[in-house]
């Protein structure tokens, strides 16, 4: 018997991937002054759409009518890639600290939105619990 749904997979997995982002831009903010240092990103989202576009996903049916996306199962994994292509700085450094704190954030809105859905769903089991109360 499973005790929570299986959107509390999906929750789970959007908190870990902003946690992620949240100290891969961090590490890029504090690397602002360190010569030679590239600045990395997080690539949820090119992993996502690969595997839209190979057709890896999978759907969870709640009746046995609704169409599959795929039979199998697919693990979506950020992937951290550094970027080599700009250089902003004279000593090498390629961080932007306008851009890493506009993501830094857009990350912790995002990060916050999911912390409340959790919460949400926390109160409605608790409420079940509870009889209504």
């Amino acid at each position: 018997m499973k005790l929570f749904p299986q959107s509390f997979q999906s929750l789970e997995s959007a908190l870990s991937n902003a946690t992620l982002k949240q100290r891969i831009h961090s590490a890029n903010i504090a690397n602002v002054d360190t010569p030679n240092y590239k600045s990395k990103q997080v690539s949820f989202q090119s992993t996502l759409n690969d595997a839209m576009n190979n057709q890896g996903m999978s759907s969870y049916k709640t009746n046995a009518k609704h169409i599959a996306f795929s039979s199998e199962s697919s693990n979506f994994n950020p992937t951290i890639k550094e970027n080599k292509s700009t250089q902003f700085n004279p000593n090498g450094n390629n961080v932007d600290m306008d851009y890493e704190m506009a993501e830094l954030a857009k990350n912790q809105l995002w990060y916050n939105a999911v912390t409340e859905r959790v919460n949400g769903k926390f109160n409605s089991l608790r409420t079940v619990i509870n009889d209504g109360r």
